[in-house]
């Protein structure tokens, strides 16, 4: 499988990796305009673009564009993160470039029917509802917002509801215009592709849109802080963050075999000694996310508010112990898991061409597997050992905490006894 990349004049740019074997290919559009990129006043725009993507344009009609795909058999989707917005489509391979007219349609030529818009807001409405109504769901908007404060990066995807109430076609339009210019656009495909043939149909389709100047996003600064709501629900919810390292910094291999380590399956510390010795939670469990300039490892679970006090002290005890002794068989489990799980998914046409575009936008190309690989297996048990210190002792803190809460620990006396 090789990976090929180009760009056109105009800065838009191409990515594909031909997957010998496959009946099918996964084919999107990459954004790098999410809700990092929306000032203050547009929080929650760029899900709503994306949502009035699929509700016509110039040529297709809602249920055309609908059609289109699913008469051939395949499926079409989009999605809103904090730093991208993502159209993709899966079809055979002799639909490739059917997808690509449908989805290139709904990029360059969404007519925002102010009757859509209404529709498409109610429904929105309806998800930031269900999203409340979820409490392990809003907890993690919380948490993101108490560790980036202030910040677009720490503002929900979503959007608070009173933006998303008032949002108009000139709002839609104008973030088009703002964010929209080639050179904020990845084509990323994978599987039965011919780069060829995508390389003239983008041309055809992209390479008469004139560059544009993006905004930059402004820099992330980890803040830390603590959000907690009471209120009575079956479970206390617990969500800590911690500042990790970003996408472009090498110890983010350490970070995720750390947390891998700490509570990422069955055999981990946190599962272990949390869950199965103790027997405190149902779930439990640690994760590294990262973004292009910074990240977070987080610790997530749910258990009764009599046992609340006792898993957060034990959460940070295991956080300890881990800087003290974590083990090479540990260390090389987590590797594993972690190499396996990567692997294992770029199986996937579409985890494959996501990857893709995700590296170009972070990097401007696309490292190896190989490199990959080595990277991973160059952390050492010393380094793993070194970064659980900071996590245990150093790095700011952020916690979230929802539902029957009145005897969880707040964030200073967590930190006393990170200290201790």
């Amino acid at each position: 499988m090789t990976v090929r990349q180009d760009q056109l004049k105009n800065g838009f740019r191409i990515v594909s990796e031909h997957m010998p074997g496959l009946q099918s290919a996964a084919i999107g559009i990459w954004v790098t305009a999410g809700a990092r990129n929306e000032r203050i006043e547009q929080n929650g725009i760029a899900h709503f673009l994306e949502h009035m993507a699929f509700k016509g344009t110039k040529r297709r009609s809602a249920l055309q564009i609908a059609e289109a795909i699913e008469d051939v058999g395949g499926y079409i989707n989009a999605y809103t993160s904090r730093e991208v917005t993502a159209y993709y489509a899966r079809v055979l391979k002799d639909d490739v470039a059917l997808a690509m007219d449908v989805i290139g349609d709904i990029v360059l030529n969404p007519i925002f029917d102010p009757r859509e818009i209404e529709v498409e807001r109610g429904v929105i409405l309806q998800e930031i509802g269900q999203a409340y109504d979820t409490p392990d769901d809003v907890i993690f908007d919380w948490l993101q917002e108490q560790s980036y404060h202030d910040q677009p990066l720490g503002r929900t995807i979503l959007g608070p509801t009173e933006r998303v109430s008032a949002f108009s076609r000139e709002d839609l339009s104008g973030f088009v215009a703002e964010h929209y210019g080639p050179e904020q656009m990845i084509l990323s495909a994978a599987g039965a592709v011919d780069h060829v043939a995508l390389m003239k149909t983008a041309e055809e389709m992209f390479g008469h849109l004139q560059p544009r100047q993006g905004l930059i996003p402004e820099t992330a600064r980890f803040t830390g802080g603590e959000a907690r709501q009471e209120k009575d629900l079956e479970q206390a919810h617990f969500a800590l963050a911690l500042e990790s390292p970003g996408y472009r910094d090498d110890a983010i291999y350490t970070a995720q075999i750390y947390s891998t380590a700490l509570g990422g399956g069955m055999s981990s510390r946190l599962f272990q000694e949390v869950r199965e010795t103790r027997g405190l939670c149902y779930t439990i469990f640690a994760q590294t996310g990262a973004y292009a300039d910074t990240g977070t490892t987080t610790i997530y679970a749910g258990t009764s508010a009599d046992q609340i006090g006792e898993l957060a002290t034990i959460t940070i005890d295991e956080m300890k112990r881990a800087a003290e002794d974590m083990s090479a068989e540990e260390v090389a489990r987590a590797r594993a898991q972690m190499k396996a799980g990567m692997l294992m998914g770029l199986e996937s046409p579409s985890n494959r061409a996501e990857r893709l575009a995700r590296l170009v936008q972070i990097w401007g190309n696309v490292p190896s597997l190989e490199d990959t690989v080595a990277k991973i297996n160059a952390v050492s048990t010393e380094d793993v050992r070194l970064f659980a210190e900071n996590m245990a002792i150093q790095a700011p803190a952020a916690l979230a905490l929802y539902g029957p809460v009145t005897d969880a620990p707040t964030l200073a006396q967590l930190q006393e006894r990170r200290a201790a």
